[in-house]
């Protein structure tokens, strides 16, 4: 059993999730229970270990899971099985306001994931419709497994403004803190700077993605891919 600790006051957090900037999000930290995610951590595939999806271009030097080609551990999939459950979509409907929610049984792009040194994602706003399923893109939800991490290592996840004008937060990924958004086409985020962790050490996090039949009229845009916006030095490695 996966342990979901629901922070008591569910009122508040909501309010601050609406109000929040640069866009609606959450940082939450121990919303697992520390065990469940050291077994998580423990099982945790290396660089070498499994097939990675890699990416190496100018936007962005990461390692995505191989779902359909690679096995995970029965306590890796019990975790993820958990966060595509029931509990966890009512709880994300309770914290964001946003009825209907559906999980993706593919993980078209989510489930485990992994920065090396020198890796980088630079900022985004993420696709917008799921290639199978037909659903609108509505909310992010990122867990950390970094113990131990220094803050001179980087790997901070950046929120952007509207206007590419300014980081507005920035996110260290400690082990079991949960970053949660709603994803539109102008939620900019990523983590753009070369990771600067000592060789070995990776950036592990685990990354959920929850869809809707639909989404508010403002919000409507043609299907697109990822779309990649430019700050300052966003070409350098």
């Amino acid at each position: 059993m996966i342990v979901l600790n629901r922070p008591a006051d569910m009122v508040a957090l909501r309010e601050q999730y609406v109000a929040a900037r640069p866009f609606a999000h959450a940082v939450i930290d121990g919303l697992f229970d520390d065990d469940d995610l050291e077994a998580v951590l423990a099982d945790f595939p290396s660089p070498d270990a499994t097939r990675w999806v890699r990416f190496d271009n100018p936007l962005e030097k990461k390692l995505g899971f191989a779902h359909d080609e690679s096995v995970v551990s029965e306590r890796i999939r019990r975790f993820l099985d958990a966060e595509n459950g029931f509990e966890m979509l009512l709880f994300l409907e309770e914290l964001t306001g946003i009825e209907g929610l559906i999980p993706d049984p593919y993980f078209r792009g989510g489930g485990l994931h992994q920065i090396e040194p020198s890796g980088f994602l630079k900022i985004h706003a993420d696709f917008n419709v799921h290639p199978k399923l037909h659903l609108d893109r509505r909310l992010n939800m990122l867990t950390y497994l970094n113990k131990g991490w220094r803050d001179e290592w980087g790997g901070h996840l950046e929120l952007w403004d509207a206007d590419m004008r300014e980081c507005r937060v920035k996110i260290a990924p400690l082990f079991n803190r949960t970053v949660i958004f709603s994803t539109t086409d102008t939620s900019f985020h990523g983590h753009p700077h070369p990771l600067a962790s000592p060789p070995g050490v990776t950036r592990k996090s685990v990354s959920l993605y929850y869809y809707t039949a639909g989404r508010p009229e403002a919000e409507r845009s043609a299907p697109h891919n990822t779309i990649f916006r430019k700050t300052k030095g966003w070409w350098q490695k």
